[in-house]
């Protein structure tokens, strides 16, 4: 006879910890597992499908046919850590020291979740702004830190200042400044961020800053890094990497740039929870690092505003309003008007990938749960091949004629 866990087995006191989800899979994950069951075009998750660029290629093969296969020092290879200070002078004119303030993590989802650990305490607050990144509120969920969601106001995703002021309490500990942003394409102003700054200089805040989009920028808008700003020297911590600059998104290679102070911690922390990032893709990543010039750089974001427009035209003939990114490559896009079945942003992700095969977000993903914002946006990602992306967007053109 079968027995029950609390019949017998001896497991009544077995559960999930405080910290684990009930549910397990984010909205994005569920789409895409939705998306390849039907076959259809995925435009939900940020894969990042574009070519990787030869010289990264070959250099990963070329490191695996010459025995990088095995741990490298806990902070990265040297030559990656100097490429990456010298990125650094040459585009944000910051001198870091590549052995004691650049760490070569697994993604910068691994350098955000080490820097949490080593300058974060359960209890913290840290304001994010919104719409955000879910990884984000996730990883500081995951070290009992509290998100605290500042929103940003449509339709150009505005900063309020007072909103922010008005967000910190004792309990503050950083804020996190994601620029280019996902979802929103939000490029963070010079002024913008000078502003921010101030507020944590003021408010003795960290500030946790993600730029894996930097290179992804459109209608002449200007990257600036915290980093660059006077007197942010030792309150930045910069995570980027080369997922999407190189679409490389499966190879787990980012970096974090911090103060020497912190950077010993943060490091440690990432080597118990990662070792290091996978070794010959830190040896490709590097030859592009030490290779690929600004032509390169210009051409990324030449080619993805080709994108954009491709794909905002088809989401306009499909009956929405795309907020047009000024950064990154999403696209947020209000349904009101798009006929779409649903009460909910995730009914109705659903009810156009039924309709078209074409795979969103919800935008209530990157909102706080319960704020009843986003439930008008869909999350689309335009970092694709050329061909999928116009398979996808003729599919959309045919929702207009669908009698949706």
């Amino acid at each position: 006879m079968a027995q029950t866990l609390e019949q017998g087995t001896g497991l009544r006191g077995l559960g999930l910890s405080e910290l684990a989800p009930r549910v397990v899979q984010s909205e994005i994950r569920a789409m895409t597992a939705e998306c390849d069951r039907m076959g259809g075009v995925n435009l939900a998750q940020g894969v990042c499908d574009t070519e990787v660029p030869a010289v990264v290629m070959e250099g990963a093969m070329r490191a695996m046919r010459d025995g990088h296969n095995i741990y490298t020092r806990m902070d990265g290879i040297a030559r990656l850590r100097r490429g990456i200070a010298e990125k650094l002078q040459r585009t944000h004119g910051v001198t870091v020291d590549p052995e004691r303030e650049v760490l070569v993590a697994s993604g910068a989802t691994g350098a955000f979740h080490a820097a949490g650990m080593a300058l974060l305490n359960p209890g913290d607050e840290v304001l994010l702004f919104e719409p955000f990144y879910g990884y984000h509120v996730s990883t500081l969920r995951s070290m009992k830190v509290l998100a605290v969601a500042v929103p940003l106001a449509e339709p150009d995703w505005a900063l309020d200042l007072a909103a922010v002021r008005a967000a910190i309490t004792p309990r503050a500990r950083a804020m996190v400044v994601n620029t280019p942003s996902n979802p929103a394409g939000k490029v963070f102003t010079r002024s913008e961020l000078e502003a921010l700054a101030a507020i944590a200089a003021e408010f003795d805040l960290f500030i946790f800053t993600d730029e894996i989009y930097e290179h992804f920028l459109y209608d002449g808008a200007e990257h600036v890094s915290p980093l660059q700003l006077e007197g942010m020297r030792e309150r930045t911590i910069l995570m980027s990497g080369f997922s999407k600059t190189f679409s490389v998104t499966g190879w787990r290679v980012g970096y974090c740039v911090a103060d020497a102070r912190w950077m010993g911690a943060i490091t440690y922390f990432h080597d118990l929870l990662y070792v290091c990032a996978p070794a010959p893709f830190q040896h490709g990543c590097a030859d592009g690092v030490e290779q690929l010039g600004k032509t390169f750089y210009a051409k990324l974001s030449v080619e993805h505003e080709v994108k954009r427009e491709m794909l905002v035209k088809a989401l306009q003939t499909a009956g929405m309003k795309p907020h047009v990114p000024a950064g990154a490559y999403y696209i947020l896009a209000s349904t009101a008007e798009a006929g779409l079945g649903g009460a909910t942003a995730a009914e109705k992700a659903r009810d156009l990938l039924r309709k078209t095969g074409v795979a969103s977000v919800a935008g209530s993903a990157f909102f706080a749960p319960g704020s009843g914002r986003g439930e008008d946006l869909l999350r689309f990602c335009f970092a694709k091949k050329d061909e999928d992306l116009m398979e996808a967007c003729r599919r959309l053109n045919g929702l207009a004629g669908s009698g949706s």
